[in-house]
Formats: structure tokens, C-alpha cells, sequence
């Protein structure tokens, strides 16, 4: 099988609880090591590297037992500030042995909330990389609160491989790739390839989490969809096997699941668009002709197309674009606030309430809308 290098000059590599903790949550120190003697093989040859890990609040549960008077939240605060000085102290020691040098990053969903931050996190990201710095990401889950909370770190390797213009994202799970129906009922078949124009193959993935992990398969599917379709090629594979991420980059014949990117790459801007609908201030209806019009992302929205105004957002904020039944269409940033937006509804204006290179199309509704 041969295989495109170019396509893993910059990559990103998650790595699961399930895969670096044992079964009474300690640290699998052992299956550390293997992961990182793969990913320094990938930093010899040149290529740079991202590494996203679970396994904080896992290696903390080991370590201590919290106060009964402590809620289960600050349970897993506590056990996620002892267990990432732990988590880190062993990618430090182990990355050293192959003269590697390693820096911190501990993520929130407010880093990614606007422009400004996104870039300063990507800066520093570039910085690492530029000066052979291995940046190692997690949540912070110490002090983040369940609504501004990522799903799991799925999500955020996903953030951050759009971020940084990532060519391939490593999902690195405890099974080998995602099946047709439950990896061990008889007749399960793994499913090798899925292209951007794949039918949904998310009908037999379990729901069920697994371990020590917040996340899931259908978890790591949604976020493979999302990010092939920005152009970024994603593997899901079984980060217990030895030397997993350098076979597949060599072609080997091994087991995982690959989503091929889109050969349609987004900008840096509509990039972090597409991971910021939970940042929307607002939402605008639109009537059908503006719909027609925005679908192809060539159009900007105007606000002659606008018919209401919901919520209250400023100048520079992210506002929902809905139709006029309500459904989402997609996202963009708006330069003008709710109040002048109301007062414009429905009229020519020399400047477009969202240009359309600050606009995002949903992937459900694209090719599936009537007007």
C-alpha cells in the first residue's frame, strides 16, 4: 500500500485514557513509552508533531481520596491537577531519554471563544514547533465548568488540528478502527475507508464510553466527519499496537480507519468558525432567496435577505444563521451589532452583514436544501 508522505508533515496525535491508563487507572507507563518511541521517530525524520493527551484525572484517581465532604466536581478537579503534574512529569522523563523537549499547554473552550485568543494559541503552538518544542495539550479540566467544557478530547484535537493546518489527525483509541455494528459481535467488520461523499456509517457504532475515557467511537466518528471535511486526512486506530502511527505512514497493512480529507480546504478563518457555534451570540433569520444565495459560500449574506434579529451580539461577535422555519443554516461573524442589524433588516446597505469569507455552511443541509 503506498502512501502520500506530504500528507504527514504536520500531524497531530490523540492519545485516549483507555490507552495510557490501567485497569485500576494508574499510569501505563510501559504503553507511554511505545507512543512516545513512535512519535520521536516521526521528530527524527523531520516532521512536526502535536501530541493531545487524556489521562489526567485517571492517573489523579490513583493518588488520592478526596474529602467526603468533596462533590464529585472538585473530586475531579482535585484528581485532575495532581494526576496532570503526574501525566506530564512522565512524558518529560520518557521524551528526554530520545532528547526530546517537551512544553505544557492546558486547553478551555474560551481559548478557542474568539479571533484574538485563537491566535495567540496558535502562535504559541508555532513557536514550539519552530524552536523543536514538542507541544503536549490537554484539557484543563481543574477549572472548567460543564457548559464551556469540551466533549472530550476528541473535540479539542480537532481544534487544534484545524488550528494549525494539521495535514493528518491520529485518533488513538483502544480498538482498531470503527466497525459496521459492535467490534465483537460475530460478522463485525471494520470499516477501512470513508470519503467526504461516504454514506453516514455512524448507524452500528456503539454509544457506549468505555474505561476511563469522557469520550466515545461516535465521539471520535463526529469528529472525523468534521475534520475531513476541512481538508485534514484523520486515522482512528489502536493505540495499544506498537509502532501504529510510523506503520500506517509506511504503508504497512495494519488495522484502522481512515477518513480522507475533503479535497476542499478551508481557510484559517472558516476553520475556527466551524468549531465555534457554541460561541453564537445571536441568531438571524433569512428568507429563501439569501438561503439560495449563501449555499455555495461564494455569496455573502446581505442584509436585504434578513428577516429577524434574535439575541443580543456586537460588532465582531459569531451570530447563527437560521431560515424562516427556524433551522440552522450555518455561522458566521457579523460586523454590525443587533441593534443597527434591526434597523437594517430588509434594505440595501453598501456592506454585507457577514462577507462570505467569515461564513460557514452547515455539512448536513449542503446539496439537501429546498428553496
Amino acid at each position: 500500500m503506498e502512501t502520500e508522505l506530504s500528507k504527514f508533515e504536520r500531524i497531530t496525535v490523540k492519545v485516549g485514557s483507555n490507552v495510557i491508563t490501567q485497569k485500576d487507572g494508574s499510569l501505563n507507563v510501559s504503553r507511554i513509552l511505545r507512543i512516545v518511541e513512535d512519535i520521536s521517530v516521526l521528530s527524527k525524520q523531520g516532521k512536526k508533531v502535536i501530541l493531545v493527551t487524556s489521562g489526567a484525572v485517571a492517573a489523579g484517581r490513583s493518588e488520592v481520596v478526596p474529602s467526603k465532604r468533596t462533590n464529585i466536581v472538585g473530586a475531579k478537579q482535585i484528581w485532575a491537577s495532581i494526576g496532570q503534574v503526574k501525566l506530564m512529569a512522565n512524558y518529560q522523563f520518557l521524551f528526554g531519554k530520545y532528547g526530546m523537549q517537551v512544553g505544557q499547554l492546558l486547553a478551555t473552550k474560551e481559548s478557542f471563544m474568539d479571533r484574538r485568543h485563537y491566535l495567540n494559541m496558535k502562535n504559541c503552538i508555532t513557536a514550539m514547533l519552530d524552536s523543536n518544542v514538542l507541544p503536549i495539550l490537554n484539557e484543563n479540566d481543574s477549572i472548567s465548568i460543564d457548559e464551556l467544557m469540551f466533549t472530550d478530547n476528541d473535540e479539542l484535537s480537532g481544534l487544534i488540528s484545524a488550528m494549525m493546518d494539521c495535514h493528518t489527525l491520529f485518533l488513538l483509541t483502544n480498538v482498531d478502527g470503527i466497525y459496521n455494528s459492535e467490534p465483537n459481535s460475530p460478522g463485525a467488520e471494520l470499516i477501512r475507508e470513508v470519503y467526504p461523499d461516504s454514506h453516514n456509517v455512524s448507524g452500528g457504532i456503539s454509544a457506549i464510553k468505555s474505561g476511563f475515557g469522557r469520550g466515545g467511537m461516535l465521539s471520535k466518528y463526529s469528529t472525523a466527519r468534521k475534520i475531513s471535511n476541512l481538508g485534514i486526512d484523520v486515522y482512528i486506530a489502536n493505540g495499544n499496537r506498537d509502532s501504529i502511527i510510523t506503520d500506517i505512514i509506511r504503508g504497512r497493512d495494519v488495522p484502522f480507519t481512515h477518513f480522507h480529507a475533503s479535497v476542499n480546504k478551508k481557510s484559517g478563518v472558516k476553520k475556527w468558525l466551524n468549531h465555534s457555534d457554541t460561541f453564537a451570540k445571536g441568531a438571524v433569520f433569512i428568507n429563501n432567496g439569501a438561503k439560495a444565495a449563501i449555499l455555495s459560500e461564494k455569496a455573502s449574506l446581505l442584509f436585504i435577505g434578513i428577516t429577524g434579529v434574535e439575541g443580543y451580539f456586537q460588532s465582531g461577535d459569531i451570530v447563527r444563521v437560521l431560515d424562516e422555519e427556524g433551522k440552522y443554516i450555518g455561522l458566521g461573524q457579523t460586523k454590525f451589532d443587533s441593534e443597527k442589524t434591526t434597523k437594517l433588516i430588509g434594505q440595501k446597505h453598501s456592506k454585507p452583514f457577514i462577507h462570505c469569507d467569515f461564513l460557514v455552511i452547515s455539512q448536513e443541509i449542503k446539496g439537501n436544501v429546498t428553496v
